[in-house]
C-alpha cells in the first residue's frame, strides 16, 4: 500500500467524483483510477460503486475510510515532524543528570533555549554517575551533567562547569543552627546523614574519618528524605552549595574540611549532535556559574 493510493482514495471519498478528485490531487484521472484499482486489489474488494453522477463508497470502503484516514494523517504528521527537526523549528533535548544535580540549575538556560526553537521537547534521565555514562554510551542521552561518572571511556568529552563546596545543614532547632561556620570538633557528637545518591558521599565520609569524626549514621537515598530527616532533627548532613535547602534549615561551612566537587558537562566525542544539543552545550559552557556556585 502506497501513501499516494491512500491520498487518492480519501480525495474520491470526500468529493465522490473521480474527475474532481484527480484535479484536486493534481494527477490525471487514469492515473488516479489505476492507483485506486491497485489499492482495491490489495484490499480484496471494491471501495467505490462507480455510479453517475456521483461515486459511492461500498461497505468495504466505508469500513476502510477511518482506518486509511488515520494512516494517512499519521504519515503526514511524521513527515511534518521530520521536516521541522531538519529546519530547526522543533528540537529535542535528551540530557542525563545524576541524582545529586539540582534541575533548577538548568532552568534559566532551558528558558533561553526555548526562545530559539518554536517547539522544544525535553527528556530528562536520572541515575547514578555510572548510569549517566551508560545513557551517553547507548545514545539515550545527548548530554550528561554530573560531578563525576566513574567512567574511563576515551570517547567522552568533559567540560568543567563550576566547583562548589559542601556545607553542613541542620534543623532550625539544632544546637548548631544560626552559625555561619562550625569547627570539625562540633561534629564529633553528631549523627551524620549519608547521601548515598551523591557521587562524593564516600569521599566526604573518608575525609571526616581522617579527622577522627565518626560517620556512622543513617543512609538516605534521595534529597527529599534527607531534608525531612534533618527537619525532624534525626541528624545533620553535608550537601553541595547548589542543593536546594528550605529556609527553615541552616547552612554552615565546616572549617578545616576540604570538601568540594566539580560539576561537569559530558558529551560523546565524534557523535553528531542535534541543533538543540549543540545550542545547550554552548550555552552551558559559556555561562557564568560563579554566583550560583558561591
Amino acid at each position: 500500500m502506497e501513501m499516494h493510493q491512500v491520498r487518492y482514495f480519501l480525495a474520491v471519498a470526500q468529493l465522490l467524483n473521480f474527475t474532481r478528485a484527480a484535479e484536486e490531487c493534481n494527477v490525471t484521472q487514469p492515473s488516479l483510477t489505476r492507483a485506486i484499482k491497485q489499492l482495491e486489489a490489495e484490499l480484496g474488494g471494491d471501495l467505490f460503486r462507480r455510479e453517475r453522477p456521483a461515486a459511492q463508497l461500498t461497505e468495504l470502503g466505508q469500513r476502510m475510510h477511518p482506518l486509511l484516514k488515520q494512516c494517512y494523517d499519521a504519515a503526514a504528521g511524521a513527515r511534518s515532524l521530520a521536516s521541522s527537526f531538519k529546519s530547526g523549528e522543533i528540537g529535542a533535548l535528551r540530557i542525563a543528570l545524576t541524582h545529586s544535580i539540582d534541575l533548577a540549575l538548568l532552568i534559566p538556560h532551558l528558558n533561553e533555549i526555548k526562545r530559539q526553537f518554536n517547539r522544544l521537547e525535553f527528556r530528562f534521565l536520572r541515575g547514578s554517575g555510572r548510569e549517566v555514562g551508560d545513557f551517553l554510551k547507548k545514545g539515550e542521552a545527548e548530554l550528561g551533567i554530573a560531578a563525576e561518572i566513574g567512567e574511563a571511556w576515551d570517547r567522552l568529552d568533559v567540560w568543567p562547569l563550576f566547583t562548589e563546596s559542601f556545607e553542613l545543614v541542620v534543623g532550625d532547632g539544632h544546637r548548631l543552627a544560626g552559625r555561619s561556620s562550625i569547627e570539625l570538633d562540633d561534629l564529633r557528637s553528631e549523627q551524620l546523614l549519608s547521601r548515598t545518591f551523591c557521587e562524593h558521599a564516600r569521599r566526604i565520609s573518608a575525609s571526616l574519618r581522617e579527622h577522627g569524626i565518626d560517620v556512622e549514621g543513617h543512609e538516605v537515598s534521595n534529597e527529599r528524605d534527607l531534608i525531612e530527616l534533618v527537619e525532624a532533627d534525626m541528624g545533620v548532613a553535608m550537601v553541595p552549595h547548589t542543593s536546594p535547602v528550605p529556609e527553615r534549615l541552616t547552612r554552615a561551612a565546616v572549617t578545616g574540611l576540604d570538601a568540594r566537587r566539580t560539576v561537569n558537562l559530558y558529551g560523546v566525542a565524534g557523535r553528531q549532535r542535534t541543533a538543540v544539543g549543540n545550542a545547550v552545550m554552548r550555552m552551558l559552557r559559556g555561562a557564568d556559574w560563579r554566583e550560583i556556585a558561591g
